[in-house]
């Protein structure tokens, strides 16, 4: 299983029995207990990371004991419960203790919390979120782990890891809920419940001094957006796999939807009213810009799938279709995020000529984000376009016509364009593709977001 996150930090002390850990495995999420007092010495295996059945992940002793043999038993032999034997001797350290992997679900009988559901959506918080800020943000939030003191006076909450995990998430102090599960443990429905009323809400002071995302690592490919890299959960690696099977080599599905364009139309027409011809935007152009702003608020469409690892990219890059007599490739406009529509349209103009003329060098053409195909100039109304790996997902845009529409009893018409993307199953689940599409209607339907 995952590490998934660590309740107690070395240093800290710890009852029998206590919850210290949390472990995803490719079903559910669950608690891990320490079957003796003492303190946590040492992590050996920190949050993020994944450990084999049996393996030591952690040392628990008395405070200030030398553990450094037992340190070396753990680093060179996977075997735990061997190497708890032999430490054990050597130190003659009785209370001294290895913290053992848990048991899958298979071996271990299930509970209220191991049967508890856990759907795609709900683990994906954690595969976005990097390990060591799920280290940092345990400690502040005591009132998340199952040893918080409720308000009736037994001096503990019974809490499910999936409960505790999204009063976390969400800010909820568990202390003001009532549990409704066996025993009064909280559980899911609980902080669905408490989501929507701000009263159970503690207010967050680090929201303001959060750190961004350290995209530290450099592509190969020059220019391209440098990105980091996040430990694939067991639930994600599982999900990927039994859809590959399933479907293909990318487990592939499609989302459409239908977007107001009169405001785009109206934007490009006054935006092209007082340029020179050679600098008139495009619709595409606008929606390229629509498109990278849209993947910065949604980084699971800004990603690509590496098998033990999601790769996030820090910039949107994004490739657009050209067609040429081979066939069909695709300039990449790097950062387009970060430039304005007129950039963009003259980088795009620039590139498809040059395609045109097979003079783009390959990094011209190679390792975008995320792809457009636009063939609305065509009179296609709608289809579909086969992503381009290692990318997540590629957009499909058809023309914009004429359409009557319904609005408050009457019928009007408007300037309807259907776009469908193309997502890949293994890293961008329904509801995350649906979202970006929202925003991304969002934004043609009312431009004046892209200031915001």
């Amino acid at each position: 299983g995952q590490i998934a996150r660590w309740m107690k930090a070395e240093g800290d002390a710890i009852e029998a029995n206590e919850t210290i850990a949390e472990v995803d495995t490719d079903k559910a999420t669950m608690e891990m207990t320490s079957l003796e007092a003492g303190t946590l010495l040492k992590i050996i295996v920190p949050a993020g990371d994944n450990a084999k059945l049996g393996q030591t992940i952690g040392i628990i002793g008395e405070k200030g004991e030398d553990f450094s043999a037992l340190l070396d038993e753990a680093s060179s032999n996977g075997a735990a419960s061997s190497q708890q034997t032999k430490a054990e001797q050597q130190t003659n350290a009785a209370h001294t203790s290895e913290i053992q992997a848990v048991k899958t679900e298979e071996q271990k009988p299930k509970t209220e919390t191991q049967t508890e559901d856990v759907s795609e959506t709900e683990g994906r918080s954690y595969d976005y979120q990097r390990p060591e800020a799920v280290e940092e943000t345990a400690p502040d939030n005591k009132q998340n782990t199952a040893k918080a003191t409720d308000s009736s006076g037994n001096g503990r909450l019974i809490v499910s890891p999936i409960a505790a995990r999204m009063a976390a998430e969400n800010n909820i102090d568990l202390r003001s809920l009532k549990g409704s599960g066996p025993q009064g443990r909280i559980i899911k429905r609980d902080i669905e419940s408490a989501i929507s009323d701000s009263r159970f809400q503690i207010p967050d002071s680090k929201e303001e001094t959060q750190v961004a995302p350290n995209f530290a690592q450099v592509s190969e490919i020059q220019n391209a957006s440098r990105f980091r890299e996040e430990n694939t959960s067991k639930m994600r690696q599982v999900i990927a796999q039994r859809l590959a099977q399933s479907i293909g080599p990318i487990p592939t599905f499609y989302l459409t939807v239908e977007i107001e364009m009169d405001n785009v139309l109206a934007l490009r027409k006054q935006a092209n009213a007082s340029v020179k011809e050679e600098e008139k935007v495009s619709v595409n152009d606008i929606i390229v810009k629509v498109a990278a702003m849209s993947l910065t608020k949604h980084p699971f469409v800004n990603s690509s799938y590496q098998d033990k690892t999601i790769r996030f990219y820090e910039d949107a890059d994004i490739g657009v279709a050209v067609a040429i007599d081979e066939g069909l490739i695709t300039p990449v406009i790097r950062g387009a995020n970060k430039k304005g529509i007129g950039q963009i349209s003259a980088e795009i103009k620039g590139m498809a000529a040059r395609a045109r003329e097979k003079k783009l060098s390959p990094e011209e053409y190679t390792g975008a984000t995320f792809s457009i195909s636009n063939l609305g100039m065509f009179g296609i109304k709608e289809f579909t376009a086969i992503i381009n790996p290692p990318e997540a997902a590629i957009l499909a845009v058809g023309a914009a016509t004429a359409t009557p529409v319904a609005r408050d009893g009457e019928v009007i018409v408007k300037n309807i364009m259907n776009v469908t993307m193309s997502c890949d199953h293994r890293v961008i689940d329904g509801a995350t593709g649906a979202k970006f599409l929202q925003t991304f209607k969002q934004m043609l339907e009312n431009p004046v977001l892209m200031l915001m």
